[in-house]
């Protein structure tokens, strides 16, 4: 079956740096778009990142772009998001998450596969 296992997250301090790692099985990863959502208590999931299937596209949420990197290798069937300059707003549960087609979706329901989530904080 798909799986998606995201890896990286902890705590850091404000303008500090974080690299997350995915982690895909199970299907064809390089017929997929990948995307990265997070999630802060007590609201709702939200869009940070999509990546095309060839990893030549992306689409950044305004609130990370210039901070936040996505890259993927198809070999290795990862997917990164490198986080810079870190503030405490970006404190979430981050989530890896699958499509095909388009890549240019920010509805988690566009997604059909996810992880189970990694923990970022970030202190001020």
């Amino acid at each position: 079956q798909v799986q998606l296992v995201e890896s990286g997250g902890g705590l850091v301090q404000a303008g500090g740096s974080l690299r997350l790692s995915c982690a895909a099985s199970g299907l064809t990863f390089s017929n997929y778009a990948m995307g990265w959502f997070r999630q802060a208590p007590g609201k709702e999931r939200e869009f940070v990142v999509s990546i095309n299937w060839s990893g030549s596209s992306t689409y950044y949420a305004d609130s990370v772009k210039g901070r936040f990197t996505i890259s993927r290798d198809n070999a290795k069937k990862m997917v990164y998001l490198q986080m810079n300059s870190l503030k405490p707003e970006d404190t979430a549960v981050y989530y890896c998450a699958g499509r095909q087609g388009v890549f240019k979706r920010t509805a988690d329901r566009a997604y059909d596969y996810w992880g189970q989530g990694t923990q970022v904080s970030v202190s001020s």
